[in-house]
């Protein structure tokens, strides 16, 4: 673990970074070494899953690809690893074991070929905050177990989906901001991965399962804008009364805060 950057260096995942070392409204830092993001882990070397078991004591995965993209893509490496364990979380509406409601309706393609890329790689210049705000209005479930998953105290926890941008960025965004972290903090930690984004290209543009949905659009597309995370939290803070406001309507209680922070907040 490297003291001096967030940045987790692996051989087969480009957007790895570390949920610690961020400020806090009341002056606190959040901890090392508690919640980790990524993009997608499927290319994980035996060296990459040692540093994640050793040196970080990886063991809760949340994946937060839909069912057709996880069936795409195959088995990871960490499927693998019976100390691990991963939670299946989609920000998608699932329909049965094929693919996603969107995809089956708008595709136009036997549900079976292909996942909902679009939906997947929702990367467009224009796109309002109203796409994230989907995840929040189709699958609150996802993002409030995902969240609990953060809480566990058996060892570190890892959010990612395929590019560790969209569906990551939402959910380390609201977790974070249920820890308190400052808001400029948390706009910060989603536009990070602006850094990555050639090399987070260049790994999904080798999969079958994303390739052609990057090529038909314009590389200027894919840079996660700070103002977008800007305007998705003020959306939550103007329509739910902020996060917590949110939470608490899909069944998050005091005490899941408290064990969030606790999880979280270095003393």
């Amino acid at each position: 673990m490297d003291g001096g950057t967030r940045w987790i260096e692996l051989d087969g995942a480009v957007n790895a970074r570390d949920l610690g070392g961020l400020p806090t409204a009341d002056g606190r830092t959040t901890r090392r070494g508690r919640v980790l993001r990524s993009d997608n882990l499927q290319d994980l070397s035996v060296a990459d899953v040692r540093v994640l078991l050793d040196d970080y004591a990886l063991k809760n995965v949340i994946d937060l690809r839909s069912e057709a993209e996880v069936r795409l893509e195959g088995p990871g490496p960490l499927t693998r690893i019976p100390s691990v364990t991963v939670h299946q979380l989609s920000l998608f509406p699932e329909a049965g074991s094929r693919t996603d409601v969107a995809a089956g309706a708008d595709a136009g393609t036997d549900a079976d070929a292909g996942a909902d890329v679009d939906r997947a790689l929702p990367w467009r210049d224009e796109r309002p905050a109203g796409h994230y705000l989907g995840y929040l209005t189709d699958r609150g479930d996802s993002i409030v177990a995902a969240l609990r998953v953060m809480t566990r105290t058996d060892g570190s926890s890892l959010v990612h989906c395929a590019a560790g941008k969209d569906r990551t960025g939402v959910v380390c965004a609201l977790a974070l901001d249920v820890a308190g972290v400052t808001r400029e903090a948390i706009v910060a930690d989603y536009a990070q991965t602006g850094e990555r984004m050639e090399a987070v290209l260049r790994r999904l543009r080798a999969s079958d399962t994303y390739a052609a949905d990057l090529d038909s659009r314009p590389a200027g597309a894919y840079v996660p804008h700070a103002a977008l995370m800007e305007k998705l939290l003020a959306r939550v803070d103007e329509e739910f009364g902020g996060t917590l406001g949110w939470l608490a309507g899909h069944g998050w209680t005091p005490e899941d805060t408290e064990a969030l922070r606790d999880r979280f907040l270095a003393p």
